[in-house]
């Protein structure tokens, strides 16, 4: 770890700083020459010759502390000895010894760096452990009250689809009136219908006006290379959900792994049959999941298993259609609420012109229209850049 590294560099630069500190002499620094001119003076009282470097500390008769370097190659000269001898100058040898830190210092390095490296090596192969043990966590994402939310005011058009849908946001608003007269809503909802009719943003108004967690998932999260996963992600979707209480669970392209079991080639696919069963035996199961609503959506659902389609489990199928004229106006006109029209643009004709169309469809004929308009140089959108837009 990045801290012990730390301190383990400011431990060494402490140590190094006090057997410097420790080693150090006192003392005014003179030149060999004059502190032999001064033994002859007989200005010295006496000398400690250091025999690792070659210094020399010394005392002056007046108590006056100094310094000197002196040669290394076998001491003192013996002339000079001879003088400092008859100048009555003491002369001392010392060998010193370094400081217990200093001397403990080529053993810490080596050893902290043998314990730094253990404990990266034990860090890193607890986080690679970590990535594999999660592998069978579920991929799902969550949606609180707390985010700003998608209503049914956002979804133009489709009323009889809102009505039809709308009992499950009354049962997760009040359970306790449909538990009075012993009513059972709806455990899933299946909604069917082309692709781009808005099945999703159905499914994230229904969150919305519920004020519930919204647990939002693909079919294809739950396949993985590793075989269970997608099971052990299915149950821990569930466990997540009954955390919470009440949620929804959406699952958006539910084909991917509701098809019919048994009907590939060669017996079928065994990881998508075992994520399947898994599902089914969640929703319909030993244990009742009171307070969880099962949603999904699926633009092909003659390929779904029987099993997923029958009473308990996904027991009510909600048709999205294509818009009708009316409905096209309305899905225009929240697309074009950003957008800069000119008065020439009626989008009851624009809605009319266009049969047959998704929702999806409609928000690109709006933003192709935009791009004509800008491709035209003009700062407004006109009745003639959705025509060649639609065509």
């Amino acid at each position: 770890p990045k801290w012990g590294l730390w301190v383990l560099l400011g431990l060494t630069l402490f140590i190094v700083v006090s057997s410097s500190w420790a080693g150090g002499e006192q003392g005014d620094e003179i030149s060999y020459s004059t502190f032999m001119a001064r033994a002859r003076d007989g200005e010295v009282a006496e000398i400690e010759v250091d025999n690792t470097d070659g210094s020399i500390s010394g005392e002056l008769q007046d108590g006056t502390e100094f310094t000197t370097t002196g040669p290394l190659d076998g001491g003192l000269p013996e002339a000079d000895l001879a003088t400092l001898r008859e100048n009555d100058v003491t002369v001392r040898y010392a060998t010193p010894q370094p400081s217990f830190w200093a001397a403990l210092l080529p053993y810490l390095l080596p050893i902290g760096l043998f314990i730094l490296f253990f404990v990266w090596m034990q860090r890193r192969a607890q986080s690679q452990m970590g990535g594999i043990m999660s592998i069978g966590r579920s991929k799902a994402k969550t949606y609180s009250t707390e985010r700003p939310g998608t209503t049914f005011a956002d979804v133009a058009g489709y009323e009889g689809v809102k009505q039809e849908i709308k009992e499950v946001v009354d049962f997760l608003k009040h359970p306790e009136r449909f538990r009075e007269i012993g009513a059972r809503i709806p455990k899933g909802v299946l909604l069917v219908g082309p692709p781009g009719t808005g099945k999703t943003l159905i499914a994230r108004a229904v969150a919305g006006e519920a004020g519930v967690p919204f647990l939002s998932v693909t079919g294809s999260d739950f396949m993985e290379m590793f075989v269970g996963v997608g099971a052990s992600r299915v149950r821990d979707l569930f466990q997540s959900a009954r955390k919470m209480g009440r949620a929804i669970i959406f699952v958006d392209e539910i084909d991917s792994i509701g098809r019919k079991r048994g009907a590939g080639l060669g017996g079928g696919h065994d990881e998508r049959e075992q994520t399947l069963n898994q599902m089914l035996s969640e929703m319909d199961g030993f244990e009742a999941t009171e307070g969880i609503v099962m949603m999904a959506a699926t633009n092909r659902p003659d390929i779904l298993d029987p099993a997923l389609l029958r009473p308990g489990r996904f027991d009510r199928q909600v048709v999205v259609p294509l818009p009708e004229a009316r409905e096209r106006e309305a899905i225009l006109r929240v697309h074009c609420k950003s957008k800069r029209l000119a008065s020439d643009v009626d989008l009851e004709v624009v809605a009319r012109g266009t049969p047959g169309m998704s929702g999806a469809d409609l928000a690109n004929l709006v933003n192709e229209a935009a791009l004509f308009a800008v491709r035209a140089g003009e700062d407004q959108i006109h009745m003639r850049h959705f025509e060649m837009a639609r065509d």
